[in-house]
């Protein structure tokens, strides 16, 4: 027989079995939900991901262009750079040459036009020119000690050289004459007129012809030689001179078989070392060169 204790007894194991049975299926919700929501979290995040990924190719692939573009200007300004510098160097090489023009027009203009001119019965000198600048040579280097020479300013170092280098070679180089104003070469020519006529027209220059008024050619002897000059062909001063003065400036005026004098082997003019050199080296003639040819060599004679 049922009784009321049983039937409450019953009554509360289905009522504890039900509360067990609403707990498990609401912790199985509970799960579901969470695991719902994990999921849900999860792909969340992975479209977020997805997305940042996709957001930061798309800001490197910017940057990369922004890198390419800075990188095409950088070369683009660096060529302009070498072109702008290409440029200043161009300008500067053309300010470099005009300077170097105008500098050399204005050494040339202040140069004496007349010192390569071709004057044996060639070029005149008028009776009022004189060098624009004579200083007396070394008491040391003359033939005749009482008797004063002078010569051009700016030939004097050169002759200097020239007269300490063949001593040096233990030679006897005097100097009997150097420059000759046009009155002292008229009344020299007179002299020599008187005593010898006409044949004086093949040692002698009329005044105006003759080197010696440029004050750049002297005439050279040694002590034993003297002022006659025979002889002084075969001396060893004249050899040294044919092998060395073309370094100093200097060449041989009239050698053999020219054209305007007799041979002097002892007058030798100041034409500047590069003109002097080139001829020496040819082999050639000062008055058989085109007075064009000379000319272009008065720029530098006295370098």
């Amino acid at each position: 027989m049922i009784t009321e204790n049983n039937f409450l007894s019953n009554q509360h194991a289905i009522i504890k079995s039900l509360n067990k049975f609403l707990s498990e299926q609401t912790n199985k919700k509970v799960l579901i939900i969470i695991g719902v929501a994990v999921l849900g979290f999860g792909v969340y995040c992975l479209i977020y991901l997805k997305q940042a990924n996709t957001d930061l190719t798309q800001k490197l692939k910017s940057t990369q262009q922004s890198l390419i573009e800075a990188q095409n200007q950088n070369l683009d300004l660096t060529q302009k750079v070498i072109e702008a510098q290409n440029t200043v160097n161009e300008f500067g090489n053309k300010v470099g040459e005009i300077t170097s023009t105008v500098g050399n027009l204005q050494k040339l203009a202040q140069t004496d036009t007349e010192l390569l001119k071709k004057y044996s019965k060639v070029y005149f000198l008028n009776e009022n020119y004189i060098p624009k600048g004579l200083l007396f040579l070394a008491t040391s280097t003359l033939y005749i000690k009482t008797k004063p020479l002078q010569i051009h300013t700016n030939v004097k170092p050169f002759i200097e050289n020239l007269i300490n280098a063949s001593i040096a070679n233990n030679l006897n180089l005097l100097i009997v004459s150097a420059y000759r104003s046009f009155g002292t070469q008229s009344v020299l020519k007179s002299s020599y007129r008187f005593t010898y006529g006409l044949g004086a027209n093949q040692f002698s220059a009329e005044q105006g012809y003759s080197e010696h008024q440029l004050g750049t050619a002297v005439d050279f002897t040694n002590p034993k030689i003297g002022d006659t000059f025979a002889g002084f062909s075969k001396t060893t001063e004249f050899k040294w001179l044919v092998d060395n003065a073309y370094k100093y400036g200097f060449i041989l005026s009239y050698p053999e078989s020219n054209h305007y004098y007799v041979y002097e082997p002892w007058h030798w003019r100041f034409v500047g070392v590069r003109l002097a050199t080139i001829l020496h080296d040819q082999g050639k003639y000062f008055y058989d060169i085109d007075q064009r040819d000379i000319d272009q060599y008065l720029l530098n004679i006295f370098d």
